[in-house]
C-alpha cells in the first residue's frame, strides 16, 4: 500500500532557470539529476522536480515543505538569503514574525520564485 512508499513532490515553474536559481541561491539545494520533466532535488530521504508550466504560483496552498528540527534557525537563515516569510492572521492560523506556533508544532510559510507557497514545520514534543 501506499504508505509502504516514499511521497514525492511536483513543483510548478514558469520559469524553470529563475526557479533554479532560487533554490539554489536563497535554499542551498543544487539538483541531483536531470531529467527531461526537469531538474529533480533530493533532501534528507525525500524528493521534488521542478517542472515547466504557465500555471506556476496559482495554488493558494503549500505544495511542499520541510520538517526541521530548529524552525527558529532555518527561519533566520533563510531571511539572511532574502528569503520573505508569509504572515496569516486568520481564525486559528496567526503567525508573529512569519510563524506559527500552535500546542503540537510550529510552521513558517514562503513563497518560491515563482509564488508556490512553500514551508518549514517543527513538531513540538
Amino acid at each position: 500500500m501506499l504508505k509502504d512508499h516514499q511521497i514525492h513532490s511536483v513543483i510548478p515553474a514558469t520559469d524553470i532557470e529563475r526557479a533554479r536559481a532560487f533554490y539554489a541561491d536563497k535554499l542551498g539545494l543544487t539538483p541531483t539529476r536531470e531529467e527531461p520533466a526537469g531538474p529533480v532535488y533530493e533532501a534528507a530521504g525525500g524528493w521534488f522536480r521542478l517542472i515547466s508550466t504557465p500555471h506556476a504560483g496559482t495554488a493558494k496552498h503549500t505544495l511542499a515543505g520541510w520538517a526541521v528540527d530548529d524552525l527558529e534557525a532555518e527561519v533566520a537563515e533563510l531571511k539572511s538569503k532574502g528569503v520573505v516569510f508569509l504572515e496569516y492572521d486568520l481564525p486559528g492560523l496567526r503567525t508573529v514574525d512569519g510563524i506559527l506556533t500552535t500546542p503540537r508544532a510550529r510552521a513558517a510559510w514562503f513563497n518560491d520564485s515563482e509564488g508556490n507557497i512553500l514551508g518549514l514545520a517543527q513538531e513540538i514534543e
